[in-house]
């Protein structure tokens, strides 16, 4: 079971990642988000109200913890999406993602049979190699990386590593509340970005207008709310490692739909490593 739903909360990132990031192009990572977390908030809320449970205060501590660190994360993220290439920056996000779950939990003693080991270190390589990008070599196209999506890629990852090792550190006994508290903490992160900006006296930037966009940054928070739910009972499921690796194969999902809508070309090494991709989830499949 944790396997489909670490599959599913992928699904469910990689779509919401390339809505999130198509709006955060027409206007900008807050004013996405602006509209992204609130609705979350309204999805993870009636979905914990439905699931039952009670709102302990530990829980929603480490839940809000979680939702802190994810909020930074997606402005980061969505920052990301809006200054480079979706099929560079969705992967480098997941590959840093996904490493400090997987040294977390084996630090914590979890062991994987020996074909899950290989087809999560299957994943591992394949989310690095769909990562790759063509490099120019020049010393000016270093200098923009750095002031742009992918090293900003990598530090959103990284808050979202913190997030994956926070949820499961919550524990399963409050119900879908944790995810509420996360959240919130989303909410209160963006809140905060969008003051700190407005006191300095800095524009947000154009505003999210038009049914369309205003629907798919709607169905981006949506999406994002249902994936969290979708993690953390893949997490509270079986193991860390597992569910985390899993769940960061998004990118795949991202980057295919970034091909389709923005032809946006897969390399070689990004096709052999949606191959690897598959290859490492079937191992965890099977085993």
């Amino acid at each position: 079971m944790v396997t489909v739903l670490a599959l599913s909360a992928a699904l469910a990132y990689g779509v919401a990642d390339f809505l999130g990031g198509a709006v955060a192009r027409k206007s900008t990572a807050l004013k996405a988000l602006t509209w992204c977390v609130p609705i979350g908030l309204v999805v993870v809320l009636v979905a914990a109200l439905l699931g039952g449970g009670s709102a302990s205060p530990g829980p929603l501590a480490w839940g809000f913890a979680a939702g802190m660190s994810g909020g930074a994360g997606l402005i980061a993220f969505y920052r990301a999406l809006a200054r480079g290439p979706m099929s560079v920056v969705a992967p480098v996000s997941a590959l840093a993602a996904a490493v400090l779950p997987v040294a977390v939990g084996i630090a914590k003693g979890e062991r994987l049979d020996a074909s899950v080991l290989v087809g999560v270190l299957l994943c591992l390589v394949a989310i690095g190699l769909v990562s790759m990008e063509a490099g120019d070599g020049g010393a000016a196209a270093a200098g923009r990386r750095l002031d742009s999506g992918p090293i900003m890629a990598a530090v959103s990852g990284t808050c979202f590593g913190v997030f994956f090792v926070l949820l499961e550190a919550a524990g399963d006994g409050s119900g879908l509340w944790p995810i509420v508290g996360a959240r919130v903490g989303n909410l209160l992160v963006v809140v905060a970005a969008v003051l700190f900006l407005v006191a300095r006296g800095r524009g947000l930037g154009p505003r999210v207008s038009g049914r369309t966009l205003i629907g798919l940054a709607l169905l981006s928070g949506s999406l994002d709310a249902g994936a969290n739910v979708l993690y953390f009972l893949a997490v509270h499921d079986g193991l860390l490692s597992l569910a985390a690796v899993l769940t960061s194969l998004y990118p795949a999902i991202t980057v295919l739909l970034a091909r389709i809508a923005y032809s946006e070309r897969l390399r070689a090494v990004q096709r052999v490593g949606l191959l690897v991709a598959a290859a490492g989830v079937a191992l965890v499949t099977v085993g």
